[in-house]
């Protein structure tokens, strides 16, 4: 079986360049000392990341979640992405996403929904029954 180009980058997330702000950024796949901060800082919103999440939504319901995540992802001090134009910040969203898809669309989605479900479990159990 022999892997095709398009392959290899499925296994192996590649990074993206994106011009933002004057500046040119080369968004790549989190590395493991990322994962803590990113972690926390998308778990508010972690179940509304669906294969095309609607990022104006994310950013008016978790707007400080959303900018620290895009932080952390792009490498950039936060004051950067906050004086980001709407669309900049919308295109750097998508990027991070898309680099990221894996992490976030496989791995915390499901985890996160997986933890409500046992915690929901868990509070049922704990609910007194009406007399």
């Amino acid at each position: 079986m022999t892997m095709s180009a398009s392959d290899l980058d499925v296994l192996v997330p590649q990074s993206q360049i994106v011009e933002l702000a004057g500046q040119r950024l080369a968004i790549s796949p989190l590395v493991l000392g990322e994962l803590p901060a990113m972690l926390k800082a998308v778990q508010p919103f972690a179940q509304r990341l669906a294969d095309e999440p609607d990022w104006l939504a994310l950013l008016s319901d978790h707007g400080d979640a959303l900018l620290t995540g895009l932080a952390i992802a792009s490498r950039q001090p936060r004051e950067w992405v906050d004086a980001l134009a709407l669309d900049d910040a919308i295109t750097l969203a998508a990027t991070v996403f898309e680099v990221n898809a894996d992490f976030f669309v496989r791995r915390i989605a499901p985890k996160v929904g997986d933890l409500a479900q046992r915690l929901n479990g868990r509070l049922a159990g704990l609910t007194p029954s009406p007399a």
